[in-house]
């Protein structure tokens, strides 16, 4: 019998070893945390040695309980955890204080693939003896290949039931930097990982395999196009002296704002605590802010693509995914670069390096300016008063497959923020027999994408991006609000014959505070506390600017399954009464998921949102149609949202900023 480490842990309490002492309540799990969960779960009888652990993160305590922290106190400090032993997946909590375990449980649904899925699937797939003879058919052995599980979304749930399935697509070797220049299309595995099984082999037959490798070293581009283009000299951002933010645990103070991060398996960054000094007053501004979910459906029926549908976050983890950034590349060289704490299957923790970075920059505009001409005389030339603008940049970039996604968050010194998403990295590409658009085939082949070299087309494809904005607008009773502008009535001893004015509209229940933004009938969407006045009199609250980042389909959310699984596409704008338990739109366990816990889903109690503690979740993304510029790298395109002050403030924030010497 395995003895309970309850007594021990609450002995060592003040510890590291049982939990950070003094920890905020809001940090993520550190090194010797996670190391003693994977210790105390495997105290229970139902946990053997061998168990794996899919998720490990941090239980956030309720949200009175924190925000009635103080510095110094010993704070609330649990997991929860996803863990599989044996024939069996559970899910359970662990107090890191007291050492015990407490809502032990059967999972609720299918776990997060684990790293070592992806071993095991392809393992499968290259000793099937007939994927293998489907290769021998393309003269290729399995040593001449690597291939790519992949989820493979959820179409019958009856059929699937007691299945945990991916697809196994395979590439020849690269002979480059290229890993999917060489699709082996055609041919396909699936693979059951819960019976350890391939299900089924499709081979739909042999089309050409590309043979150009297409590398994007600097040395392979060389090789291709006969040079790089001259030597120029750089223009880089630098910064003198030290930074003028600071660090603290994972407190980051900077002109204005502090805010805590920390980095979770599946969301990545999570900012909590945002608030911003206001004249030596520290107000609140966001209790929380992190990706959500995303949704990258690709629009080709074929039978190796129409599955397809992958929910990036939910089913494979951009925190896990965090990938090291480089300096001068990624971040200014000058950037401090922090490490992200994650585990692997084991539970074992790990440490991605450098896998945030935060930086300061002057980008070279006004963060505001005026030229006063009447001030101008013969004998003195009065310049433009201004100050430049200066902003603060969280960064990280999860690489998940083919694709790189870059997260910031920019804090600018007026108040305002920038949640930002730059997606580059290859395109996924589908192999063809055309290599022209003059070729009889290209008509069918690139129905659903393009052409982009030959023997290689790139289908459509969506990405959506759904973020998690849990405001606090000085304290945590709010309200969300659409200002619409709309035609005004004009007097009628007035000549001019039209004008708008503005029309507020504050929702009071879930169903109602579901909004798409049209630029034909324009809007302002801000949250609000109603219950503070500032300045002359107004009530405080920040906007939602779309920016560039809205982008609507005609995906069916009610019938299709992948889309029913991501129905918040349906709307840019979504709110919900505060609930700890509801931290992802797509549910909470995305692989195989039937849509039935979803943000769609949950919007349909239509609880009331009316001068309450509620969180907005702003949906957004873009189509992307390829273009031969894509490849063999795609450029970074950047989409976003900005925070905005409204009448948070009593004058323009930025209005204190210094002139610099220089």
């Amino acid at each position: 019998m395995k003895r309970h480490l309850s007594a021990t842990c609450a002995a060592m309490a003040l510890t590291v070893f049982c939990g950070s002492a003094f920890a905020h309540p809001l940090d993520g799990l550190s090194k010797e945390e996670i190391a003693e969960v994977v210790t105390i779960m495997k105290s229970d009888d139902r946990i053997s040695d061998e168990a794996r652990f899919p998720l490990i993160e941090l239980k956030e305590p309720e949200k009175a309980e924190v925000l009635a922290w103080k510095e110094g106190e010993d704070g609330p400090r649990a997991a929860t955890v996803h863990v599989i032993s044996g024939d069996e997946s559970y899910k359970a909590e662990v107090n890191l204080v007291s050492g015990e375990i407490s809502d032990f449980g059967a999972i609720g649904g299918q776990h997060m693939v684990l790293l070592e899925e992806f071993i095991g699937a392809m393992d499968l797939a290259l000793s099937d003896e007939n994927f293998v003879a489907a290769l021998a058919k393309r003269d290729l052995e399995p040593g001449d290949v690597f291939c790519l599980p992949l989820t493979a979304g959820s179409f019958d749930v009856e059929a699937e039931a007691g299945q945990r399935l991916m697809k196994v697509p395979c590439y020849v070797n690269p002979t480059g930097s290229n890993f999917y220049a060489k699709p082996i299309e055609g041919l396909y595995a699936v693979v059951d990982l819960a019976g350890e099984t391939v299900v089924e082999v499709i081979d739909n037959g042999v089309v050409p395999v590309p043979q150009d490798a297409w590398g994007y070293m600097e040395d392979e581009v060389e090789a291709r196009t006969g040079a790089l283009r001259p030597e120029s000299n750089p223009a880089v951002l630098r910064q003198e002296g030290d930074p003028n933010f600071t660090i603290d645990g994972s407190m980051v103070n900077w002109d204005i704002w502090r805010f805590r991060w920390r980095v979770d398996k599946r969301p990545g960054v999570v900012l909590s605590n945002i608030e911003v000094n206001d004249r030596d007053d520290w107000r609140s501004v966001l209790y929380q802010a992190h990706l959500s979910e995303v949704f990258v459906p690709y629009m080709d029926p074929d039978e190796g693509w129409y599955w397809r549908t992958y929910m990036d976050s939910g089913e494979y983890g951009f925190g896990i995914f965090l990938s090291p950034l480089r300096a001068g590349v990624d971040c200014p060289s000058y950037a401090r670069f922090l490490p992200a704490t994650v585990h692997d299957d084991l539970g074992n923790p790990i440490e991605i390096p450098d896998a945030l970075c935060i930086f300061e920059r002057n980008i070279g505009d006004p963060a505001w300016r005026h030229y006063e001409i009447f001030a101008q005389s013969e004998e003195q030339a009065v310049p433009a008063e201004g100050r430049p603008a200066s902003e603060l940049v969280v960064r990280s970039a999860s690489q998940v497959g083919n694709y790189d996604y870059l997260i910031d968050y920019v804090f600018e010194q007026n108040g305002r923020i920038r949640v930002m998403v730059g997606a580059t990295g290859l395109d996924a590409v589908k192999g063809v027999a055309s290599t022209s658009m003059e070729d009889a085939t290209a008509e069918q082949e690139t129905r659903y994408g393009t052409l982009i070299v030959p023997n290689l087309v790139a289908p459509n494809h969506d990405h959506f991006f759904n973020f998690r904005l849990d405001f606090d607008i000085d304290g945590q009773d709010n309200i969300f609000m659409r200002t619409g502008l709309v035609k005004g009535d004009m007097p009628g001893d007035v000549p001019r014959r039209s004008m708008w004015v503005t029309e507020a509209k504050m929702p009071k229940t879930e169903m109602e505070a579901r909004y798409r933004v049209n630029p034909a009938t324009p809007a302002m969407y801000h949250v609000m506390n109603m219950d503070r006045k500032i300045g002359v009199g107004h009530a405080p609250g920040y906007m939602i600017l779309p920016q560039n980042s809205v982008a609507y389909s005609p995906l069916d959310t009610e019938n299709d399954p992948p889309a029913k699984r991501n129905a918040y596409i349906d709307y840019t704008f979504w709110n919900t009464p505060y609930a700890a338990n509801e931290r992802y739109a797509g549910g909470e366990y995305a692989f195989q998921s039937d849509g039935s816990d979803t943000l769609a889903e949950w919007v349909k109690q239509d609880r009331n949102i009316d001068n309450t503690d509620i969180v907005t979740w702003y949906t957004m993304g873009f189509h992307h149609v390829p273009q031969m510029e894509d490849w063999p790298v795609m450029s970074t395109m950047w989409k976003g949202i900005t925070l905005k002050p409204y009448n948070f403030f009593p004058h323009n924030p930025a209005l204190t900023v210094r002139l610099p010497e220089n």
